[in-house]
């Protein structure tokens, strides 16, 4: 994935900039995550030092620390970078929106994985804190000013402190809400169909009595 990717998932879902270099150059969540990546390449190179000074001036420039250890995959969109933290060992999936304030925190020191993992297409709210070496399921959602400190289903919405799970989605509904309007029966031009085949039989019958009428 390249830079021109991370743009581009910024002009998708944030309404704000209206060109690409409008985003380039004043996207604070765009810096943070190019900033990160380039971290991220040292970090794993064992350049320990220039990964974590990049890291330090990242924070100072955009608002958001996230270690250069921490994993970020393809698509994720931090909206409004200040105060978010991301720590060493979090785990981020694919298409994640984070927003402003969020923590995805550790709650032990031991040298071991201690940060959570975020599955795919997960959407986290302003504020939210998630602690631990917890995983979020794929597509869920995280309310703001919640606080998640246990693993949490795929397809759910968490809200609270601690959060709950208050919405499970229905896969079988939400498919059958994304068929096609027009695959589905439309009433009306059902209704005009029954309408003209009643006239047409009518018609027929009119002509069938007209002729026997002129029959001596």
């Amino acid at each position: 994935m390249s830079w021109r990717d991370d743009v581009l998932t910024v002009l998708e879902r944030d309404p704000a900039p209206k060109s690409f270099s409008e985003a380039l150059m004043f996207s604070q969540g765009l810096h943070a995550v190019l900033l990160h990546r380039i971290s991220h390449r040292l970090y794993l190179r064992g350049q320990y030092k220039i990964a974590r000074m990049i890291n330090y001036w990242a924070r100072v420039l955009t608002g958001a620390d996230i270690h250069p250890g921490a994993k970020l995959g393809e698509g994720v969109f931090i909206d409004h970078a200040t105060g978010v933290v991301i720590g060493e060992t979090a785990v981020v999936g694919k298409n994640v929106n984070i927003f402003q304030g969020v923590t995805l925190g550790g709650v032990s020191t031991a040298k071991e994985k201690r940060h959570p993992t975020i599955r795919d297409n997960v959407t986290i709210g302003a504020h939210a804190t998630v602690l631990g070496n917890i995983t979020i399921g794929e597509n869920v959602k995280i309310g703001a000013g919640s606080v998640v400190v246990k693993d949490i289903p795929p397809n759910v919405t968490v809200v609270g402190i601690p959060g709950k799970v208050v919405v499970k989605r229905d896969k079988e509904r939400d498919r059958l809400r994304e068929v096609r309007r027009e695959s589905l029966p439309d009433p009306l031009l059902e209704a005009l169909t029954d309408i003209c085949a009643s006239l047409d039989s009518m018609e027929r019958r009119i002509t069938s009595l007209e002729e026997q009428m002129k029959k001596p």
